[in-house]
């Protein structure tokens, strides 16, 4: 092993095949698992015993109550940890980026396919990703797509539940999209009765929602960003949030990317997803989110913060006015914006 440390080259090939090959039987044995495991695509408690999700915001009184049984519930019926952020979920990310490729897949079962929706994708990653992992034709794309946006309630983003679904390597658009509609139906359908849907309606919640996981870092941020939100829907304040303009960028013509980085110009873009020029929520969820984010749409912490910004470190500040939001960002960074 002595001509390892001579070359700083050879170091470095010997510690990337190192970690090549523990990503290799990691996700091996974790998707073997996965092959075995009935609780793939269900959290830890029956669902169908979960309650219907708490509301603590009124839209026709334009008031925030915080309900103190959100954090009962989270603990009792979701399968997340509120303090891990989005950022050190790294496992989660890695197995969802192995799992696109065919030789991983392999290292599971030659007869069955694992399946992830990341929480935060738009419908064209999910369909693009299932497709290629089960080499589903453009009709077979097309078909998937269509069965998922067509069934009850009709959004085009929205329904297509954040997880991990085993099928066969033959399933059909129908197979997959019965799971992803069952998972939808389970997690977020089922605890929405009309109770909640009075207070807030259902495409409400998960177009918030779907601004949450494009916004926030974790779920404390997202219950925070949801007040933020609601504050400006009180008052009619367009809500100005950068991933509406993600949303329109990357679904033009030229765009090479779903989620482009925003330039000043884009806040000017003729859509009625520009959340700079329009008042108001989006027309429809602008990708797929949690259930968890659906939470935090629906149970805002009660701020008086109209602003917010994440730093580069991630860490998060919000401010109550424009003037105070302008100057600490000039704090950090020598400008406003």
């Amino acid at each position: 092993m002595k001509w390892l440390f001579r070359s700083p080259l050879y170091f470095l090939i010997f510690i990337i095949t190192g970690a090549f090959c523990i990503a290799v039987i990691t996700f091996g044995i974790y998707a073997v698992s996965l092959k075995y495991d009935e609780t793939d695509t269900k959290t830890v408690t029956d669902n169908h015993l979960a309650l219907p999700f708490p509301v603590g915001v009124s839209p026709k009184e334009e008031i925030i109550v915080e309900d103190p049984a959100v954090d009962i519930y989270v603990r009792q019926y979701l399968s997340i940890n509120p303090d891990l952020r989005k950022k050190e979920r790294f496992l989660d990310k890695l197995i969802y980026e192995l799992a696109k490729l065919d030789f991983y897949q392999q290292l599971a079962s030659p007869l069955t396919r694992i399946l992830v929706i990341y929480s935060g994708e738009r419908k064209e990653e999910v369909v693009k990703n299932f497709g290629d992992i089960l080499d589903w034709s453009e009709y077979e794309k097309k078909e998937f797509l269509n069965l998922v946006i067509d069934s009850v309630p009709t959004f085009s983003d929205g329904k297509f539940y954040p997880g991990r679904y085993t099928v066969a390597k033959t399933a059909t658009p129908k197979d997959v999209a019965d799971l992803v509609l069952a998972k939808f139906s389970e997690e977020i359908a089922n605890r929405y009765d009309e109770i909640v849907s009075a207070k807030v309606p259902l495409k409400n919640a998960l177009t918030i929602a779907s601004l949450l996981e494009r916004e926030a870092y974790d779920f404390t941020d997202m219950r925070i960003i949801s007040g933020v939100i609601w504050n400006r829907l009180f008052i009619d304040m367009p809500l100005q949030l950068d991933a509406s303009l993600q949303y329109t960028r990357g679904g033009l013509i030229d765009e090479n990317k779903w989620w482009p980085k925003i330039k000043p110009g884009d806040k000017f873009i003729e859509s009625p997803y520009n959340t700079y020029q329009e008042i108001g929520l989006p027309p429809s969820p602008i990708a797929n989110p949690s259930v968890e984010a659906v939470v935090a749409a629906l149970n805002p912490r009660n701020t008086k913060c109209m602003f917010y910004f994440h730093d580069d470190d991630g860490g998060f500040h919000c401010t109550n006015t424009y003037e105070e939001h302008v100057v600490l960002l000039k704090s950090l960074y020598g400008q406003g914006q």
